[in-house]
This record gives C-alpha cells, sequence and structure tokens, in this order.
C-alpha cells in the first residue's frame, strides 16, 4: 500500500477483504485506515487524496491482513460502541452487541436503585446502567478474570467506578444482598449451534460467554434457580435470549415464582430479552 494515496489504499483493501468474505469490507477499510492514521473515521475522506505517510501504510497493511483472516474490528482497534459510548474490548470478552441494547431499554423504563449483572463481561451493561442512572449502584460478576479486569476497566473509563463492585463469580456464589434490578446477557448458543457461527465469533471470541456446552439453556436455570433469594420484592429481572428460546426462559421464570413474564423484541421483531418481577410484599 505503500506509496499510494489514502483512497487508492483503502479502495485496494475493501477489494482484498471482499475477496476474504469480509461482510462490510468497505465500512471495514474505512475504520482501520483511520485506526492506523490515528484520526476519526469521520476524518478520513479529508485525507483520501494525499499519499499515505510509510508507517501509516505499514500498520494500514497489519491490519488488513489481520481483517482478511477475520480478526473482529473491534479487536484490531481495541473498542466497540455501545449505546453511544466506546467500550475497550478484546478476545476475553463477548463484543458488545447492538441488539443487547434492547436489554438497556427495557433496563431503564423503571426506576433501580441497585443492580446485579450476572456475567458481566466487558461491563457494557452495567456500566451503561450506571452511566445512565447516576444515583445507582451496581455489582457485576464474571467466572473470567479476565472478563472483570475488562469490566473494571471500562468502568473506570465511563467514571462510574465508585459505584461499581466487579467481582469473580460463578453466578450468585460471590453475591451477597438483594437488588431492585437483576440483569444478564449469558452464554445462551446451544453447542450444535456453534459450528453455524461466522470465523470473527467461533474463532476469536470466548467460548464461554457464547454456549454453555448443551442446549443453551443452563445459565437460565442457574439463574431461575436462586434469583428469589437475591431479588428484592418488587424487583426485576431482565435476560438477553437467543431467538427461539422465549418460550422455555418465560417458563423457567414462571415456575420459579416470578410474575410478570414478558418477552421483549429487538429491531428486527425476534424475541429477544424476558423480563419478570417478584411481586411487591404486602
Amino acid at each position: 500500500m505503500s506509496g499510494q494515496t489514502a483512497a487508492l489504499a483503502m479502495a485496494a483493501a475493501a477489494a482484498r477483504l471482499r475477496a476474504a468474505g469480509v461482510d462490510d469490507p468497505a465500512r471495514d477499510a474505512r475504520v482501520l485506515l483511520a485506526h492506523a492514521a490515528r484520526i476519526e473515521a469521520s476524518r478520513v475522506t479529508l485525507i483520501a487524496p494525499e499519499e499515505l505517510e510509510h508507517e501509516v501504510s505499514e500498520r494500514y497493511e497489519q491490519l488488513i491482513a489481520l481483517r482478511a483472516i477475520r480478526v473482529p474490528v473491534s479487536h484490531l482497534i481495541g473498542e466497540r460502541e455501545f449505546y453511544g459510548r466506546r467500550f475497550k474490548v478484546s478476545g476475553d470478552v463477548l463484543d458488545p452487541r447492538p441488539e443487547t441494547e434492547c436489554l438497556i431499554e427495557a433496563a431503564l423504563s423503571a426506576p433501580f436503585s441497585r443492580a446485579l449483572d450476572l456475567g458481566v463481561g466487558s461491563g457494557c451493561i452495567l456500566v451503561t446502567l450506571l452511566a445512565e442512572c447516576p444515583q445507582a449502584s451496581g455489582l457485576g460478576v464474571d467466572l473470567s478474570e479476565d472478563a472483570c479486569l475488562q469490566a473494571s476497566a471500562n468502568a473506570v473509563l465511563h467514571r462510574v467506578d465508585e459505584r461499581a463492585d466487579i467481582r469473580r463469580s460463578d453466578w450468585f456464589a460471590a453475591v451477597e444482598g438483594r437488588f431492585d434490578l437483576i440483569v444478564s446477557n449469558p452464554p445462551y448458543i446451544a453447542m450444535d449451534e456453534m459450528p453455524g457461527l461466522s470465523e470473527e465469533v467461533r474463532r476469536h471470541e470466548p467460548e464461554m460467554a457464547l454456549t454453555d456446552g448443551g442446549d443453551g439453556l443452563a445459565a437460565y436455570r442457574a439463574i431461575a434457580g436462586s434469583v428469589m433469594t437475591y431479588l428484592a420484592p418488587g424487583g426485576r429481572l431482565m435476560v438477553e435470549i437467543g431467538p427461539t428460546q422465549a418460550e422455555e426462559v418465560s417458563s423457567l421464570f414462571a415456575k420459579a415464582g416470578l410474575e410478570g413474564v414478558s418477552v421483549v423484541r429487538d429491531l428486527d421483531r425476534r424475541d429477544r430479552v424476558v423480563c419478570a418481577f417478584r411481586a411487591a410484599e404486602t
């Protein structure tokens, strides 16, 4: 790519990514050029007529080579946008996804003061909720120590670290107290569905954050089995699900004694979040 203008380098990169089967090669070529040149993506058009500096060209070549073997863009640039904020990500955590914003919207539909995020991962859910609700505090737990470190870093980045407690825990094992909001985006992909995932997800995201190694429902069984101990009277439980799991997860929650079980659909009209609450004490 050396000796080329930014525009030509970007066109060549897009063609290379397209040949490699990347979904949106032009977008990725633009974002990665911005990262290589250390500018905002919106400024790429301004440098398009200019010849790339050798150092930038070399960085760009390396980024495109990695993207061509399906390393996710978020891992190459080290961040991903979620609910209007940028979160630091790595191969140690699940990439924040736009559909998870449905869970945020549902959680923010009513006030809360103390939140618990089961399987905190990057921290995108807990940190977003605390950033949107300055009076709230929360606990995030994850079995992965690396995920806990990533979530803690994002809590500091978005200045909610004084209100966010991040702990290593196998679901509720290290959890104490009660919460008026419990949220989770657990591993819900069945093991036999794993081969159908994209290379980016299957090869570069942590398997333990994707699948339970079984039918994809183990996490919901674990949550339903203990949630009444930790959910305050009147408190709400909200979990992200796979698009075929609404009926089974709803049934688990109803059998656990939760009330008002409902399902929220995402922008593609697929079942995405199961919501329920614990009855208030009379």
